[in-house]
């Protein structure tokens, strides 16, 4: 399943040519990079297992790259969606 959410990082309010490369070759070429307002965030749409795997993948190939996540934010209809999932598995 594809999941979307978007990860804000953490003392970053624009990406660099070199952290996009470093990005896009750690892992994160599933994710649209974009800056304003002094904020930098990373909207994912990321195949995985589950909602929480997906995040987990994502964090792990922006830390890889030395960056940080400020906080995650996930919409309404992907919660539901990684819920039924949950039931569905049990």
């Amino acid at each position: 399943m594809v999941w979307s959410f978007t990860l804000y990082l953490k003392d970053l309010t624009e990406f660099s040519d070199e952290q996009t490369d470093a990005l896009y070759e750690a892992g994160c070429s599933d994710g649209s990079l974009a800056s304003g307002e002094g904020q930098a965030w990373i909207g994912f749409d990321r195949e995985a297992r589950s909602l929480q795997d997906a995040i987990r993948s994502a964090v792990s190939d922006v830390r890889r790259v030395g960056l940080d996540v400020e906080h995650v934010e996930i919409e309404a209809e992907e919660l539901a969606d990684s819920e039924i999932a949950q039931w569905q598995t049990a």
